[in-house]
């Protein structure tokens, strides 16, 4: 499972990293995740409000830092 973290870098983007390594730990499931900052790759996303959570090159989450409780979901 590739996992991408679209945003800048900032403070709720790394909180969404950090909820979605918990979410992949808890699960016991192997995931590979990125981060992507280049807002031209993170717009051919259709991404318009970061951060955003990318699962198997399909958008999930935008806009929003979840739980980890609701990442397991998407996961």
């Amino acid at each position: 499972m590739i996992i991408k973290v679209l945003g800048s870098g900032c403070s709720n983007c790394k909180k969404l990293e950090e909820n979605t390594r918990k979410a992949i730990e808890e699960l016991g499931i192997e995931a590979t995740i990125e981060k992507v900052t280049d807002f031209k790759q993170i717009m051919a996303y259709g991404v318009m409000k970061t951060p955003a959570l990318v699962v198997n090159e399909k958008v999930k989450i935008m806009g929003k830092v979840p739980s980890a409780e609701e990442i397991k979901k998407y996961l």
